[in-house]
């Protein structure tokens, strides 16, 4: 036995080294090859350099520029002051779903496509958000330039800015205040893969309708956003950016807003006259949207030069082409840009609370790839950003109507879209940054789930028999969810295939809980059976100590999965022990550190490599490893149910063993041992019966089961 221990551990060692010089011989390459970007950048844009300009002639260009603006933009704020009305005639809108105004709001607008301007704006002090920061202007050597990180500590500014930093935090969740220094002109790092500067796209791309949605938006955020739109995308591709406007009251995106954009030309805002949320947000833009292509993006990203051209050439090869950029983090404290190369690609997944995730490049499609920046298929989508020609989105049926305000939108769409005939895929020389906030810093009518609510009304319609796995962890609280009918009618309707072959075809890698040999609350014996393992969902949250709390049935951070090779899951995550803390961990699947016995008369939870004990501490906040007794009841645990995998006879806790069943496993060794299935140390009697044994499933050894090999 410990002959084995020893020869696994060195193969984890072994594999782990190899891995860790793999990663350091493809920085290296990947480093080496970095310079030439640069010089292949400007036969990818198919734009000449520009002619650069004395000093004398930029400071001559932008007085003018400046001048033209004080005129205009006072000349706006007059008439905004006598007649307000006349500016929402030609920019802004009122929305509501009308038919006269969705004919009214398709009409082209003054500037935009091929005529657009891509000037930077000088504004009057009269429309400056942070007096004394020049946010408007453009300089290299400006704070944040190239996508550097802006450090700014809070202990060293007076009172006063203290306080402004403070309220920006609150009010938007990332650092408002080191945003308002930063130009909304910044320049960003160039796309780091060189082969996709090298890539030929069609002359005859189709236009986008960008619709960016946004409530209570930071002034420079929104601004850099739809300067990032303006300045980086071919303008002959650009029909139009819309700006919901989903009912904000800051003072700053009323007049101010409209005055700004009315200068662009290109952008429309639509005002919603209540809070709507983004699902009817983004259907109020796309209802008035006249580019045949519809691109969604958040109101806090920054896009990369050529981020447009990947997304729309793969449309126009297929209209049922769903496409997303790769999202690069903002940092939400300093505004860093962290750009992804081609090798670090995620694609979208979901667990079986119905929640998004990301997950490396599944190996089966790596070893496909010839290119890695070409465009990869992926499960799902974040939802954010992403474009879809508009009357494909309609013959979908855009999102369900039944949907409130958000969440569940994402998923809804990734699976009508591959079961129903297209297709959903990351473009990889695509880059879009996206601030990720740590907490949302908006508030909604209490009493209503609406992400829960949602998510319902999702697995109703396209999970079919799966969608048992989801009500397991919200305990088959379903609640109201409306009519869902007509949605399934659309499926019917759209000859879509079934959610077993989204997951054969599309997800393989998914874990479904099917496979489980039990499931559940883990429930310790000890201290009045009260306490249940718990650990809150989420990556953020790996690497943390798994805790117990008070058992309360209803599913979610308590609900665990015991699968046939020994771990302990939460659909993608495991627990794994390191040698000093009980954690969670994605799940690996080489065994290790992750795999556990279940033993089913004295009820102990054994990690195979250390040989400990799971228990539940003193006090009943956590729990530890320790020597294993099993007559101490903190070692002792219970699932809320258990199984047996499909190939292998219904048992119970007692686990009594027969002579039919001792026949049973032997036959099932012979056959599939032989077939190729992994040797695993099997359980030491026919009394020690556990979820350890030989192969994957559940075996237990009554005599020499070496005999048999």
């Amino acid at each position: 036995m410990n002959f084995i221990r020893r020869r696994r551990s060195a193969l984890i060692k072994l594999s782990v080294t190899l891995c860790t010089f793999w990663l350091f011989l493809a920085f290296t390459i990947s480093y080496r090859s970095s310079g030439l970007v640069g010089q292949s950048e400007k036969a990818w844009l198919n734009e000449p350099p520009p002619s650069p300009m004395t000093e004398l002639e930029q400071k001559k260009n932008v007085d003018h520029i400046q001048q033209q603006m004080i005129e205009s933009i006072s000349s706006k704020l007059t008439q905004s002051s006598s007649s307000p009305a006349k500016i929402k005639q030609s920019r802004v809108v009122t929305f509501n779903l009308k038919k006269q105004q969705i004919q009214k709001m398709r009409k082209k607008p003054q500037l935009g496509g091929e005529s657009m301007q891509k000037n930077v704006i000088d504004v009057p002090q009269s429309l400056l958000h942070i007096e004394a920061v020049d946010i408007y202007s453009y300089s290299p050597d400006m704070p944040g330039e190239n996508g550097t990180a802006v450090v700014i500590k809070k202990e060293d500014l007076p009172p006063k800015e203290r306080a402004l930093y403070d309220v920006g935090w609150q009010k938007n969740a990332f650092n408002q205040y080191v945003s308002d220094r930063i130009s909304i002109h910044r320049k960003l790092p160039k796309v780091p893969d060189a082969s996709c500067y090298k890539k030929q796209y069609n002359d005859n791309l189709p236009k986008t309708s960008v619709i960016i949605c946004f409530h209570n938006e930071a002034w420079s955020v929104l601004l850099r956003t739809v300067h990032s739109v303006l300045s980086r995308s071919p303008a002959n591709l650009l029909q139009e950016i819309i700006l919901v406007d989903d009912f904000s009251d800051a003072e700053h995106l009323k007049n101010q807003l409209d005055v700004y954009m009315d200068r662009l030309g290109i952008v429309k805002i639509i005002r919603l006259q209540k809070r709507e949320g983004l699902i009817r947000a983004r259907l109020s833009g796309a209802a008035v949207a006249i580019g045949p292509v519809l691109t969604f993006l958040d109101s806090h990203c920054e896009c990369l030069e050529g981020w447009l051209p990947p997304l729309l050439s793969r449309i126009k090869e297929n209209w049922s082409n769903v496409v997303c950029p790769v999202i690069d983090v903002i940092d939400d404290d300093t505004f860093k840009y962290h750009c992804g190369k081609s090798w670090t690609t995620n694609v979208g997944g979901f667990d079986w609370n119905l929640q998004f995730n990301w997950h490396p490049i599944p190996e089966r499609v790596r070893k496909s790839r010839g290119d890695p920046t070409a465009p990869v298929e992926s499960p799902t989508m974040a939802g954010g950003l992403f474009s879809i020609d508009k009357q494909y989105f309609e013959h979908l049926g855009t999102y369900d109507p039944g949907f409130d305000i958000w969440g569940g939108e994402n998923l809804e769409l990734s699976f009508k879209v591959w079961m129903c005939g297209g297709k959903l895929e990351i473009v990889p020389c695509s880059h879009v940054g996206h601030i990720f906030r740590k907490r949302s810093p908006y508030k909604w009518r209490p009493g209503v789930n609406v992400v829960k609510r949602n998510t319902i009304r999702l697995a109703e319609v396209w999970l079919d028999d799966y969608k048992k796995y989801y009500y397991e962890r919200i305990n088959f609280n379903l609640g109201d969810f409306g009519d869902v009918s007509d949605r399934i009618a659309l499926r019917q309707q759209l000859n879509c295939s079934s959610f077993e072959w989204y997951i054969k075809n599309v997800y393989p890698e998914l874990f479904v809980p099917g496979n489980s040999i039990a499931k559940g609350e883990i429930r310790c014996m000890g201290q009045n059976k009260r306490h249940c393992l718990d650990f809150a969902s989420g990556r953020k949250e790996y690497n943390k100590p798994i805790s117990m709390y008070p058992c309360h049935g209803e599913g979610g951070n308590q609900y665990w999965m015991l699968s046939p090779t020994g771990e302990i899951r939460r659909d993608e995550s495991c627990v794994d022990y390191a040698g000093q803390k009980v954690f969670l961990s994605g799940c690996h699947g080489l065994k290790g550190n992750q795999e556990w016995k279940y033993n089913f008369k004295d009820k102990t939870l054994t990690h195979v490599i250390s040989g400990l004990c799971l228990e539940m501490n003193r006090d009943a906040t956590g729990v530890i490893m320790a020597s294993c007794d099993s007559q101490n009841l903190n070692q002792q645990w219970t699932f809320g149910e258990v199984f047996v995998t499909s190939t292998a006879a219904t048992m119970n806790n007692s686990m009594i063993p027969n002579a039919h069943l001792l026949i049973y496993y032997y036959v099932y060794l012979l056959l599939h041992c032989y077939a190729g299935f992994i040797y695993r140390e099997p359980c030491i009697s026919i009394e020690d019966c556990s979820f350890g044994g030989v192969c994957e499933y559940y075996i237990c050894r009554y005599t020499s089961i070496n005999a048999l090999f």
